[in-house]
């Protein structure tokens, strides 16, 4: 006679199947062409937490990631399932060459969402190949992965000297305004470009947005300078209420306090914008500095 407890065991695994055999079913529908795409990607989607357990279903899952015959909401879901097998960066390293290789297969891909996000982790891994074509993008926009904006968001992840001048160049021609600000943001860790913020700050032809980034790339680069365009821009009555509150704001929290604590002209400034400015955030500022500042 059979031992009972046996039997029991046996009937047990038949009601649970374990992780393995639930891996394997999974993969199964995941990789059936057949299947309704939803399908795939929720049996695709249930492995996230196994897979680097299960190597031919990481293979096929790289695979269906750099294969543009593949519905692209499953490519996608690939793409999310290989990413968070990634953070386990030990067990990881045995696949992260494959994983690479497939990444730059997608990042030519036709569809413009999965490209931007394929570069987006390939600018991460600071992929060198990556940045060169964004490089290129910048320079002949016929070459462009993605639009010039997004390509300097990129390049901020690993900025090297070619992508400061690259950024320069969209400043002085700047395809479209986002493009231009992006190109600001990566530079703000350029101390060679301390002048170039400088100028941008106190030009009154440029937006105050631009203005706003330039203030705040020169607190970082250089405070002095920072410090003596601002309280020009306060003392200048046909100044932009937001540029000069933005000023004020720079010199509230970061100027130097015994050479503010000092400025009778800046003071008495700080007392009539407190009063008379029209624009309420402007005059909430010049209370700030007051307060900070007024003996």
């Amino acid at each position: 006679m059979s031992n009972p407890s046996a039997r029991g065991k046996v009937a047990r695994q038949h009601r649970n199947p374990s992780t393995r055999q639930q891996a394997a079913a999974a993969w199964v529908v995941a990789r059936d062409a057949k299947r309704k795409v939803d399908e795939r990607s929720a049996a695709l989607l249930s492995l996230t937490a196994c897979i680097l357990a299960h190597p031919d279903a990481m293979r096929g899952t790289l695979k269906i990631l750099s294969d543009a015959s593949e519905p692209l909401p499953l490519r996608l879901t690939a793409l999310q399932v290989v990413q968070a097998a990634s953070f386990a960066v030990v067990k990881f390293n045995q696949w992260r060459p494959s994983y690479l290789a497939a990444l730059r297969a997608a990042s030519e891909d036709p569809d413009p969402e999965l490209r931007q996000r394929v570069l987006g982790v390939l600018a991460r891994e600071k992929d060198a190949r990556t940045q060169q074509r964004l490089l290129a993008g910048l320079s002949e926009p016929a070459k462009a992965l993605v639009p010039p904006e997004k390509a300097l968001q990129l390049l901020s992840y690993d900025v090297h000297a070619d992508a400061y001048s690259a950024a320069r160049k969209i400043v002085a021609e700047p395809p479209n305004e986002a493009s231009k600000h992006e190109a600001l943001r990566l530079l703000a860790a350029d101390a060679r470009s301390a002048p170039l913020f400088e100028s941008l700050l106190r030009d009154k032809k440029e937006p105050p947005e631009v203005r706003q980034i330039s203030a705040s790339a020169l607190h970082a680069l250089s405070p002095e300078k920072l410090q003596s365009a601002g309280r020009d821009i306060l003392m200048d009555e046909t100044e932009n209420d937001h540029v000069r509150a933005v000023s004020l704001t720079a010199l509230t929290q970061f100027g130097k306090a015994d050479e503010l604590g000092k400025d009778e002209g800046l003071l008495k400034q700080a007392q009539r914008l407190k009063s008379e400015a029209k624009s309420e955030a402007l005059k909430h500022t010049a209370n700030q500095f007051l307060q900070k500042y007024q003996r």
